[in-house]
């Protein structure tokens, strides 16, 4: 065993050196040399790049989609606030003519007309108009007939009375004008 370890120590050297050389000559072409990346490889990349994009662009959808529900929230919120705002002083002058039992027939007449002009007012501030007269033409998509009447002061499908007055807004209609109608 002595022998053979020093048969190992006597060329050890040499062998080890030519052994490092190889080493490092391996080692210095696999550097120079870049990895190859197989077909596979570049696919996986790839479809993680478009898994990232995909994630991303649903959180940005997700964001959006609640940063517009917010929004519209809030719109809905910030009109039917401005709505009451404007309705409240008319609401405030109810009560006053409500409370003011020194007030004769007249003068409670009198108050609630001026009541109704401000309530119309801001009905037209809001863009709402009123439809239905006794005389109009009628319409079923704008009126609801209640009651027909064969009378021969007025003509063919023509408002007799009107018993609520339709409301729209735009070309919205809020609520269809009740009537009855003469010679359909």
């Amino acid at each position: 065993m002595k022998e053979e370890k020093n048969k190992k120590d006597n060329t050890a050297p040499e062998a080890q050196s030519e052994a490092k050389e190889e080493e490092a000559q391996a080692e210095a072409a696999q550097e120079e040399k870049p990895e190859e990346k197989t077909r596979e490889q570049e696919l996986e990349e790839q479809l993680k790049e478009k898994e990232d994009k995909y994630l991303r662009l649903c959180a940005e959808y997700d964001n959006f989609r609640k940063r517009s529900q917010k929004e519209k929230s809030d719109i809905y919120s910030s009109s039917k606030a401005e709505v009451i705002e404007q309705i409240l002083p008319i609401l405030d002058n109810f009560e006053r003519a409500a409370m003011n039992s020194e007030a004769d027939f007249d003068g409670y007449k009198k108050g609630v007309e001026i009541i109704f002009g401000q309530f119309l007012k801001v009905l037209e501030k809001f863009g709402v108009e009123s439809f239905g007269e006794e005389g109009d033409t009628f319409d079923p998509s704008l009126h609801s007939a209640v009651m027909v009447v064969q009378d021969d002061n007025y003509g063919e499908n023509t408002i007799a009375q009107v018993f609520s007055k339709g409301y729209r807004l735009g070309e919205r209609i809020i609520r269809e004008a009740t009537v009855k109608v003469a010679n359909t």
